[in-house]
Formats: C-alpha cells, sequence, structure tokens
C-alpha cells in the first residue's frame, strides 16, 4: 500500500520540524502528493541542510519559530487551518540531551502540551501524528522486538522526554475523541533508526561515516556491536503518511501508537553497517573502533511492526543493503555538485516505483 494522490491532492497539511531530515523529506513527498504543505521549525539543525539544498522554502509556505513560544504557535496553527499535522519538531540527538536536559524535557514535553493547545483551538484539524521513537519502550529485554503494548519507559534523557510525549498524546487523544461533534484523531508514531541522502547530523552512525569518508579519513565508531532496527526514511515516512489516511477516515479505530521497522527487526550491529559503508565508497579507508565507552543506550534494539502491518497494510519496501547504497549514492552525487532536490525527487520516484524487496538480516559486498 502507497500514500493516495487522490486523498493527498489539495489537503492543507501542517509539518512542525519541516527544516530537519525527516520533515524534509516528508514535505518533498507531500508536495509531490499535491498537498499543501506548511513547515513551523526553527532554522535547519546542521550546515549544510537538507533543507537548504533542496530550497525548499520555495516549495512550502516556510515559517520560522519555536514550539516553546504557545502564543505564536497557536496563532500559526488557527491562520494556517490545516486537516492534518504531523509533529516532527524535536529535540532529536541523544548525544545532545545529556548535555542539555532541560531543553530536551522543555521542547519535547511542553512544545507536544503547546502544539495539542493549539490544536484545540483550531477547528480544521482532524488528524494529528506526533513521531516520537522507538526508543521509549522500558528496557527489559523481552527477547522479541517491542510491541505497542509493551511498557514504555527511559532511562536516558531524550527517551524518557519521548516517553512524557507519548503520554501527552494519550491525554489529549482521551479528551479529543470524548468530544461531541469535531473529534481530532491522535496518534503515535515509532520509528526505528532511519537512514538516507540529507543527513548531516552528528553522532549519528550513517552521517558521521559518510562525513569521514567524503573527507579521506578514516570513520571512528563506538560500540560495535550494538544494534538498532535500522530502515530507509521513505519506508518510515511511506508508515506516517498511510496512518494519517486511516485516521482521517476512522479516527476511533487508529488513534493509537503505531511501531514502523524493518522486518524480522533487521539485527544488523554497528561494525557491519560500518563496514559495509566503507566497501562501498571509492578508495575508502576501513573504520577504526574507539574503545572509549560511548552511547549508554542499551546495546540490543529491536520493534516488532506486526500491527502497522496486518492492519495499515504497511510494509519497508527496501532492504538494509538498498538503504545503505542510496544513501551512499545519493550523498556522492550531491557532494560532487550534483541537485540535491532533482536527486531526492528521483530517489522518490524510484521508490513509489519499486515493489518491496526481500530483506533478511545480513548485507552482501560487492565482489566479495
Amino acid at each position: 500500500m502507497m500514500p493516495g494522490r487522490s486523498f493527498w491532492a489539495g489537503r492543507r497539511v501542517l509539518v512542525t520540524g519541516h527544516t530537519g531530515f525527516k520533515g524534509t523529506w516528508l514535505s518533498m513527498w507531500l508536495n509531490r502528493l499535491g498537498a499543501v504543505v506548511m513547515g513551523y521549525a526553527l532554522d535547519p539543525p546542521t550546515e549544510p541542510s537538507l533543507f537548504m539544498l533542496c530550497h525548499m522554502q520555495e516549495i512550502v509556505a516556510d515559517t520560522r519559530g519555536d514550539i516553546l513560544n504557545a502564543r505564536e504557535l497557536s496563532s500559526l496553527v488557527e491562520e494556517a487551518h490545516p486537516e492534518i499535522i504531523f509533529h516532527m519538531a524535536a529535540q532529536a540527538l541523544v548525544g545532545k540531551a545529556y548535555s542539555d536536559l532541560r531543553q530536551t524535557f522543555e521542547t519535547n514535553v511542553m512544545g507536544t502540551v503547546n502544539l495539542f493547545e493549539a490544536v484545540r483551538r483550531t477547528e480544521s484539524v482532524r488528524v494529528v501524528v506526533n513521531v516520537t521513537t522507538d526508543k521509549v519502550y522500558e528496557n527489559c529485554s523481552p527477547g522479541w522486538g517491542y510491541r505497542e503494548c509493551d511498557r514504555l519507559g527511559g532511562d536516558s534523557p531524550y527517551s524518557a522526554s519521548k516517553v512524557c510525549s507519548e503520554f501527552v498524546s494519550q491525554s489529549y487523544r482521551s479528551y479529543f475523541l470524548s468530544q461531541v461533534g469535531r473529534r481530532v484523531a491522535v496518534s503515535t508514531a515509532r520509528a526505528g533508526n532511519v537512514i538516507g541522502g540529507g543527513d548531516w547530523a552528528p553522532g549519528r552512525l550513517v552521517p558521521d561515516c559518510i562525513r569521514a569518508l567524503a573527507a579521506g579519513s578514516e570513520p571512528v565508531i563506538h560500540s560495535p556491536s550494538s544494534v538498532r532496527p535500522w530502515q530507509f526514511v521513505l519506508d518510515a515516512l511511506q508508515g506516517y503518511l498511510i496512518l494519517a489516511e486511516q485516521m482521517f477516515s476512522s479516527p476511533d479505530r487508529y488513534s493509537e501508537a503505531w511501531n514502523f521497522g524493518p522486518v524480522g527487526g533487521c539485527l544488523v550491529p554497528v561494525a557491519e553497517i560500518a563496514r559495509f559503508l566503507c566497501m562501498s565508497w571509492p578508495q575508502a579507508k576501513m573504520f577504526r573502533v574507539d574503545g572509549r565507552p560511548g552511547s549508554l543506550e542499551v546495546s540490543v534494539l529491536s520493534i516488532d511492526s506486526t500491527k502497522a502491518r496486518t492492519k495499515l497494510y504497511w510494509a519497508p519496501k527496501y532492504s538494509l543493503e538498498r538503504s545503505l547504497l542510496e544513501t551512499v549514492e545519493w550523498s556522492r552525487y550531491v557532494l560532487a555538485g550534483g541537485q540535491a532536490l532533482a536527486r531526492s525527487l528521483h530517489c522518490l520516484e524510484e521508490y513509489e516505483l519499486s515493489a518491496v524487496e526481500q530483506t533478511d538480516n545480513g548485507l552482501t559486498f560487492a565482489g566479495a
């Protein structure tokens, strides 16, 4: 199942955090589907940024602001009168959360409250998808991928702030669905670790490796045996779009939490991802492991997306190998002077036309 152009054409959509990596890709895809896209966010979080390279300020209604400014945010939402909101504005870096706990909690918790208060005052809104994270689950090593019914809990500042955002969403969901007349569907989307072209965030494995490879230096990794649910950015965004469509039609049935992750958890460790990237980059140096302590996060994280596959008919299209190769090819093209927007639109077109690939937990290497 893919997002329906007939549904999105002319639909008014607000994306908070539209200047970020996922926010830019989502805004681009919505524009391609014919939606009227409005964005509210701080300036792009990195330099360079996918948003600026693609000249997205010329494509979407671009408003810069802080979701902690409740009055300004409320005015923007009321004036934009969107039907659907994707809430992606957040402090999204795990490492930064340790150095700035207060800002992380304020942005991820009170920013979400401010958005829902703005929605309460705006009659046009029918759907809110709050994008949280796969890191909201209590670290109990259950022996399976975390499911939506598993207990939430956060040991790190980042994960704890996102758990709070989940509870805020749950409270407002109960409020909105209890109303007589206008009812607003509210869901949370918990995606795995997304990868794709245009991500320059520091402290993330794939961007850090590509930055080093492009500079001709050896990538440095921490926690080589750590495992994450890796997936292509468009696979996750496809899930968000399909979810919003269903929520619009059946708010009571689809207003809940949803996991979007790779088939079978795709249990591939950090070292194998780094090795594949090095072997995919011409004349690249092999990575080295920094033995100093890295992230304080759990070493193995996997999520179960059975509910999304069976109830939303969603499925990730790209294998991990294809996802990494797409990221490498996008990066090499743009770093060589190619047009980021043209390349990104080409990626979107290819993705829409692709069939679901067979996925597994291993990677292969050209010439191996």
